[in-house]
């Protein structure tokens, strides 16, 4: 019981830092809401080209690729909060309340996801407005909901382990961007695959960015749903989980001795 009142806790104090400061919402949507709005009309005709999915528009096709780039944008901003806890001395001043240790990332971990489903849901509905249709329904729509959040969980690892090493927000952003965004153009999320060279083919087949966006495609596209690219999805995305949180705890038990 502890566990989860302590994890409540950090986590409405989380929240309620989120809507004082609105602006890290705002910055976190940007980008995602630029390339829905513009980079999917400068390229509107690339589903003429060959090899393009058949009776797929580029809105259609690139949506689910920038629901992913949102989320690992807004995992990003996880390590930066452990900084400004440690620089600030509000997690020292936690450690010597009887505050449960697994609550104190925990509740940062369930912050991100939370954020991260309501910045897809607002993203989901702009695509919505262009043009953007989910073809298995409200069950295909929690299940992207899901993916989406699972994803920037695994990804906040890499987050959060930054910002407990180095104690800096500024290389917690640079390397965060050093990694995510080659993968992201190296992967499935705005072009089809046999668009690629042979070598950005090789690293896009073991890419997580793009298991879980063709998890994603699968199930928007009409015609395209396959359980086994939903099940691919969830296994790479909960490995992924499996090394970022355990470097995390390992990183987080150190400064908590």
């Amino acid at each position: 019981m502890a566990l989860l009142f302590d994890t409540r806790y950090l986590f409405v104090r989380a929240l309620k830092k989120l809507i004082r400061n609105p602006i890290l919402i705002f910055f976190s949507l940007f980008q995602p809401i630029i390339f829905l709005v513009l980079f999917t009309q400068l390229f509107h005709s690339l589903n003429l080209l060959p090899g393009f999915p058949k009776g797929v528009s580029y809105l259609e096709y690139a949506s689910a690729g920038i629901l992913m780039q949102n989320a690992f944008s807004s995992a990003l901003q996880s390590g930066t909060s452990v900084v400004e806890d440690l620089n600030s001395g509000f997690l020292q001043k936690m450690l010597v309340t009887q505050v449960s240790r697994p609550a104190i990332l925990l509740g940062r971990l369930v912050t991100d996801a939370f954020r991260v489903t309501i910045q897809s849901i607002i993203i989901m509905g702009l695509a919505y407005v262009l043009g953007f249709r989910v073809q298995q329904g409200v069950l295909g729509i929690l299940l992207i909901l899901f993916i989406v959040a699972f994803f920037g969980l695994a990804w906040s690892g890499i987050s959060l382990a930054l910002g407990l090493r180095t104690r800096s927000a500024e290389t917690v952003f640079g390397i965060g961007a050093f990694l995510t965004f080659p993968l992201l153009f190296m992967s499935t999320a705005l072009v089809p695959v046999s668009f690629m060279p042979s070598w950005m083919q090789a690293v896009s087949d073991v890419n997580p960015i793009s298991y879980a966006v063709n998890a994603v495609r699968d199930l928007s596209l009409p015609g395209y749903f396959s359980a086994s690219a939903e099940i691919s999805a969830v296994v790479f995305i909960a490995a992924i989980a499996v090394v970022t949180m355990g470097a995390t705890l390992y990183l987080f038990r150190k400064v908590v001795s």
